[in-house]
């Protein structure tokens, strides 16, 4: 499996390789294929023989994904003995395709592999954030952590059926353990009667046992289709209809024709946004490479019905235990979710930054009851890990709830930390001042973003000078324990000043006072004079350093307080030079934050060397990992792809700086997505800019050009 290259359409997301023996292998996951203890589960392993063997010796052997057709083709042998395979998932249509195509007829034989045959309890596997407490929580009680089988159809007309059914539910356990029973009345369970699964089929393919389809005769051609489909609350008659039906319609397209839709869609996606970098040596050939491969993995996972899971998204391999285990579990963790997203949005992909702000949308009814239910006043908070029904996960709220008010989380590491909302919103701020999209403003960022700064408004009390005193609080998971951090007060100055300066006609008289209200009443950001330089601080008081984030330079990014254009530039910088902790992987942002600051020096030191680390087992370049998480682990690349395009192109108000952190000695080639639906083209050579294209004409005036470093 190392060998293995992903592939997907968003949705459906493959793992392929072959081996040595010759045999096509490849697993098959999916967005939504959460199961009983919310675990994200593989669908299956796809084994496919060819007989007579074309790999056979690795003959000849040739493989090739090609990223602007979304598709990967694989020959063996030479001659009259050549055999030609492709293999792609549609991108409009949940089937995965697999043609086989060759002089001499061969056979096909292939099998679904399926290691969930049995019931069995989950010990040595079970991930950090799995939902019920391990023999390690002795005082809250050992409660077994079971995976369920799937079923394998029998009686199925040449094809394979198989399904995973959640007859079970941590949900319920979840909100009671967490206070929140009450809320349960009415609500509908996210996973109890979960089906996914798929049907393998083929003409000219029949079974021969309940797991495999094998050549009615020789052919010299070969196609095989996987369906893949989940749905919620189904009984498992009314999911194998579903399953028929969509078998018919896929039966009914015209194969050219979808063939044709699908590269078009992949070379649509690739148009609209790229950077190609060059330098001396193959530096820059290989930073592009791997900037493109993780646009790449988020455009194979991140057009499903939810969120990308930072630790391997539905790529993860059985590195440490079998497919279905992934370090830190099921529950997302927004500190690192946040760095897949924010690249996003220069890149224009907006398709892919849906179901992220979506699945927040969806959990905001109950964020704003769970305000209610534990501090009696307004509003909606975020936890920093949650799962996607949006409660804290279970291990960090805490099992052992004696003597313990209901809310209470018992983790130190994400006890008070919220913040994540206030990034959320700043986010959500970016994608509209890039796409002016009215629906988008109305529907999904004032809910939200109102209601996370409501919260921090009414959740402490004002001090003598009536400014908010944001104690109990932490700084991040660095410092655990402070008062008036500098995450929060930026954050909210941030997001305050972008509300109000919204369009009048999407708010109201009495939420723009009450946002004008809190933005008077917050503290100022912490700072310290030494030798004479002002320097950002955590927070105005903070304890002891459990971690090694560096929340004072939250105030460069997310929230662009001190940075390019700004008067506030040279604190910053400072405050940059002297930060305690420094890294160049995983969700580390010190190349973010150089760029954000005009350092172009660090930000390409550390650009180098965070896009040359990658996992040199694996032979996908963007296998990054698993640092602090998984493989691939995300946020590692996208940490790298937003520190490119702010090297390259930065928004201030109206003002587009180029090239605000670029070294004169890398040429590039760039098109980036920029405020009031600006687009930005440019070509650098030797120093000099030799295109630059702006859409509309109008933002041309808006253009400073920085000089090269």
């Amino acid at each position: 499996f190392h060998d293995a290259i992903p592939l997907g359409n968003g949705d459906i997301g493959i793992s392929a390789w072959v081996e040595q023996s010759g045999e096509l292998v490849f697993y098959i996951g999916k967005t939504d294929a959460y199961d009983d203890n919310n675990r994200l589960l593989k669908l299956g392993k796809i084994r496919v023989m060819l007989s007579p063997n074309p790999f056979e010796g690795n003959n000849d052997f040739r493989q090739e994904l090609k990223l602007r057709e979304g598709i990967m083709e694989i020959q063996g042998g030479t001659g009259d003995d050549r055999v030609d395979l492709s293999l792609w998932v549609d991108a409009n249509r949940p089937v995965i395709h697999l043609s086989v195509r060759s002089k001499k007829k061969f056979s096909t034989q292939v099998q679904l592999e399926n290691w969930r045959r049995h019931e069995r309890s989950i010990i040595t596997d079970r991930a950090f954030s799995d939902p019920y407490p391990a023999k390690d929580d002795s005082a809250a009680g050992y409660i077994p952590t079971i995976q369920y089988p799937d079923s394998i159809l029998p009686h199925q007309s040449n094809r394979i059926v198989w399904f995973h059914q959640n007859t079970h539910s941590c949900w319920p356990y979840t909100l009671t353990l967490q206070g929140l029973e009450g809320w349960m009345k009415g609500q509908t369970d996210p996973l109890l009667h979960r089906i996914f699964g798929g049907s393998i089929y083929g003409e000219g393919l029949r079974k021969q046992d309940d797991t495999t389809l094998i050549s009615s005769k020789a052919v010299d051609h070969q196609d095989v289709k996987i369906i893949a489909l989940t749905i919620n609350n189904i009984s498992p008659g009314g999911w194998l209809k579903s399953l028929g039906v969509e078998q018919t319609q896929i039966g009914k397209a015209n194969a050219k024709q979808d063939l044709a839709a699908h590269r078009s869609w992949w070379n649509q996606f690739w148009s609209r946004s790229w950077v190609r970098i060059e330098t001396k040596g193959d530096t820059g050939a290989i930073i592009t490479r791997r900037y493109n491969l993780q646009r790449w993995l988020m455009a194979c996972g991140g057009r499903g019905p939810g969120w990308v899971k930072f630790n391997g998204s539905i790529f993860t391999l059985p590195w440490k235990h079998d497919a279905d285990y992934r370090e830190w579990g099921s529950a997302q963790w927004f500190q690192n979710a946040r760095l897949l997203y924010w690249p996003m949005m220069a890149s224009g992909d907006f398709d892919i930054l849906s179901p992220f702000f979506g699945t927040y949308l969806s959990a905001l009814p109950l964020a704003k009851a769970r305000t209610q239910i534990y501090y009696h006043h307004p509003g909606a908070f975020f936890s920093e890990t949650a799962y996607a029904w949006g409660t804290y996960a279970n291990f960090d709220y805490g099992y052992n709830r004696k003597n313990l008010p209901v809310g209470f989380a018992t983790s130190t590491y994400v006890g008070h930390y919220w913040s994540g909302g206030l990034e959320l919103s700043t986010m959500m701020l970016e994608e509209y001042a890039i796409t002016q999209n009215k629906k988008f403003l109305a529907d999904t960022l004032l809910p939200l973003a109102d209601a996370v700064v409501t919260f921090y408004d009414r959740h402490w009390k004002r001090d003598a000078a009536g400014k908010i005193l944001f104690d109990s609080a932490q700084s991040l998971e660095t410092w655990q324990t402070a008062t008036n951090p500098t995450p929060v007060i930026a954050g909210l100055k941030y997001v305050l000043a972008g509300l109000m300066a919204l369009p009048a006609g999407f708010t109201s008289a009495m939420q723009r006072n009450a946002w004008k209200k809190t933005l008077s009443d917050l503290p100022d950001i912490p700072q310290k004079q030494e030798n004479g330089k002002t320097l950002l601080l955590p927070a105005a008081v903070f304890g002891k350093l459990s971690n090694s984030e560096n929340p004072e330079l939250y105030a460069v990014f997310p929230y662009r307080i001190y940075g390019i254009g700004k008067d506030s530039l040279e604190t910053g910088i400072q405050s940059f030079y002297t930060r305690v902790n420094r890294e160049n992987r995983c969700w580390w942002q010190d190349e973010i934050q150089a760029a954000c600051l005009g350092l172009g020096r660090e930000a390409a030191n550390g650009i180098v060397k965070r896009m040359m680390n990658r996992n040199k087992e694996y032979r996908f370049p963007a296998m990054w990992g698993p640092n602090n998480d998984e493989i691939p682990d995300l946020d590692h690349g996208g940490v790298g792809n937003m520190a490119i395009q702010d090297m390259l192109l930065q928004s201030d108000g109206n003002r587009l700086f180029l090239f605000p952190a670029w070294p004169a000695s890398w040429d590039v080639s760039f098109k980036l997505h920029a405020a009031k639906r600006t687009v930005v083209e440019g070509d650098l050579r030797n120093g000099k800019l030799q295109k630059l294209l702006i859409s509309p004409e109008k933002r041309k005036k808006d253009i400073v050009i920085m000089p090269l470093q």
